[in-house]
């Protein structure tokens, strides 16, 4: 069967398939992954999973967040050995030896509960989300920014206090900022039990780069500019923002004013992202036969000006962050067991 694609105008101005298509384009996009699994190439090795060692050599806790800083540096979130931090003593945000594998220095300790999404800004300060409350209220459910020394720069949101307004977050899961400082929040991760309720209100946030409210959109929703469980964020070399609408199986692009650019279901279920040049890297933590039918667990590298994924690295055990090394190595974060830090070397 021979098919036969119709371009036009959508209501959100940007061209794609004529809406008379969408039923053929579904089945595409179903069908699509059994094919590309078995010809896309994978231009790296074996994962090979607990590979980084925090300080102290203990146990690596989860992990949700790992990033680049502009001088090449890793970071990387390790949450106390375990699955919080609330009432540890351990310094969450670690700063790795890509050679070694080993823990460079480590900053944070005492300030989060729920360490989830990480950021290296262009003068290399870290930035955290804070994804629930401590047992004693006292914080958690913030965006906090930290120099390179661990300094408490800024801090978004009322610690442990949950709100939708313009000074509270629900439970917020990644954060990034745009060339000019202003600042971008995902608001309201999925629940996880004990530390994040369900039927938490969807969002993106803007913020000015003092931290100043400007504005937010979305709501919990499958549809166009709707979240479900929006997991992370990062800008292409155009200045669009990405979001891993996680539970959608779905990329959204937006312009920084919330402008709905294009929907994107060719790179998985994304959890997180790493944006390089023309280059999109999306890890898939989560895609069963149960969960996103036709779909597996991996990153799925492709081209940003095409829209087009171009290779694919399997593996069922990864995590929910990716980045690249300037030795061309890739990483991942990982969340559930095995947990820590996998290296997937460039061959």
């Amino acid at each position: 069967m021979v098919l036969t694609y119709k371009f036009g105008r959508t209501p959100y101005g940007f061209t794609s398939l004529a809406w008379s298509m969408l039923p053929r384009l579904a089945l595409a996009l179903v069908c699509f992954p059994f094919a590309a699994f078995a010809q896309l190439p994978s231009p790296y090795g074996a994962p090979e999973h607990q590979w980084a060692t925090p300080p102290a050599g203990a146990p690596w806790g989860s992990s949700a967040g790992i990033e680049r800083g502009p001088h090449g540096e890793i970071w990387a979130i390790d949450r106390c050995g375990a699955n919080s931090c609330d009432g540890s003593d351990k310094a969450p945000i670690v700063q790795l030896d890509v050679g070694t594998g080993k823990a460079v220095k480590s900053i944070g300790a005492g300030l989060f509960v729920f360490p989830h999404g990480l950021h290296v800004d262009a003068r290399g300060n870290v930035w955290v989300t804070d994804g629930a409350i401590s047992k004693d209220g006292s914080k958690g459910l913030t965006v906090i920014k930290l120099s390179p020394d661990g300094k408490v720069l800024m801090t978004i949101g009322t610690p442990g206090q949950r709100g939708d307004d313009d000074t509270h977050l629900n439970s917020p899961s990644d954060v990034t900022t745009a060339p000019n400082g202003d600042i971008f929040v995902t608001d309201g991760h999925a629940p996880i039990a004990p530390f994040i309720p369900p039927n938490l209100d969807m969002r993106v946030m803007k913020f000015d780069a003092h931290g100043k409210f400007i504005k937010q959109w979305g709501k919990a929703g499958s549809g166009p500019s709707e979240f479900s469980n929006p997991h992370a964020l990062a800008f292409d070399t155009k200045g669009r923002l990405y979001v891993a609408d996680r539970a959608n199986n779905r990329i959204q692009i937006f312009t920084q004013d919330g402008k709905l650019v294009s929907e994107w279901k060719q790179f998985g279920r994304p959890s997180g992202f790493y944006i390089t040049g023309d280059r999109l890297y999306a890890i898939d933590a989560d895609s069963t036969q149960a969960i996103h039918p036709g779909w597996k667990k991996g990153v799925w590298i492709g081209s940003i000006s095409s829209a087009k994924a171009e290779a694919f690295v399997p593996d069922d055990q990864a995590g929910e962050a990716v980045v690249v090394a300037p030795n061309g190595n890739m990483y991942g974060a990982v969340n559930v067991v095995p947990r820590g830090i996998t290296k997937y070397p460039k061959q």
